[in-house]
């Protein structure tokens, strides 16, 4: 099997030759612009032989057009750092206004999904990293408590602020689909967790935009991926939506490991791997138990095998290497 055939096969519930991996991290340094986080993501995929890649951009790409600055970074481990935001009170929320796809970072976007797609579209499924309306509202202002405050002291300030970043993400998405992605990692931040909001407040907040924009994506997109950071997840409300793959931190405190999650999503499960297993100091034969865990733990179907959630910037190249060799 080719690595397109082999995610295809695993998509469809069918067996595989070998379960397909995949594993992503932040380059900080490189995010700054469509030819560098291009560059950054093929030599990835070029170094370790990925099946698929996920595409992961700095986050405020999402949030530029709409005039939030963030200071982008010039190491390699250090995240840009938000400056200025356009929102300082719950009235602001509601001056926000359609960005087109094709404008600023979010064409910027576009231009390297093109530069991935020319080089490995032909090889092999790449998604690009998509932030659900909370998320987007996170980033917007840098942290959850503006939002939180919004929700409590003006929820329709809050609801139209949401409408219109959720227009602006089913626009965007389709867009990276039409230049070459083969679908998208829908990131909501952890907002779908005990942590964050109650179930309802989630329905009420996130579900019904999150829904939207994921159908407007079901006859478009080839694979789409849904993840939801932390610990203590709305794992079943997820598992409901229109998706292809699951992807959490299936050993975070409260949520299922990895057979319970496939049982109960019915979804295939993009995961298997823990943070704990890449950090310094960790020793790759950990990396070589967790895939045989995850192995034995789904049948090695309806498995692509991942961490669950971005690496850090960071990540000992012993391990990436190990990940790769028992899967030889």
């Amino acid at each position: 099997m080719n690595k397109k055939e082999r995610v295809e096969a695993v998509l469809r519930g069918e067996a595989v030759d070998r379960v397909p991996v995949s594993a992503w991290w932040h380059d900080y340094q490189r995010e700054g612009s469509a030819q560098m986080l291009a560059e950054a993501t093929l030599e990835s995929y070029s170094r370790y032989d990925w099946d698929y890649v996920k595409v992961t951009p700095r986050s405020s790409y999402i949030v530029e057009g709409w005039k939030a600055r963030y200071k982008l970074s010039t190491e390699k481990y250090m995240p840009p750092v938000l400056e200025t935001t356009p929102i300082r009170g719950s009235s602001d929320w509601k001056r926000l206004r359609h960005i087109e796809p094709d404008q600023g970072s979010l064409g910027e976007q576009l231009l390297a999904l093109q530069l991935i797609n020319h080089a490995l579209g032909f090889e092999a499924y790449f998604l690009e990293t998509v932030f659900s309306p909370l998320a987007v509202a996170q980033i917007l202002v840098g942290g959850s408590e503006q939002v939180l405050l919004t929700m409590r002291e003006d929820r329709n300030a809050m609801h139209a602020a949401l409408r219109v970043i959720s227009e602006t993400i089913t626009s965007f998405a389709i867009a990276c689909l039409e230049q070459g992605a083969h679908g998208i990692y829908y990131e909501t931040n952890g907002w779908a967790s005990t942590e964050q909001l109650t179930a309802d407040k989630y329905r009420e907040f996130g579900e019904q935009y999150d829904q939207e924009i994921l159908d407007a994506l079901k006859s478009r997109s080839k694979c789409t991926a849904l993840h939801n950071s932390g610990a203590n997840i709305h794992f079943d409300l997820l598992a409901s939506y229109p998706i292809h793959a699951i992807n959490w931190a299936s050993e975070a405190s409260g949520n299922p490991d990895l057979r319970d999650g496939q049982r109960r999503s019915g979804k295939v499960v993009m995961g298997g791997l823990s943070q704990g297993a890449f950090q310094k100091g960790a020793s790759p034969s950990q990396v070589q138990d967790e895939v045989g865990s995850a192995l034995e733990a789904t049948g090695g179907k309806h498995l692509l095998l991942a961490p669950g959630g971005s690496l850090t910037p960071d990540v000992p190249t012993k391990s990436l290497n190990a990940l790769r060799r028992v899967l030889s």
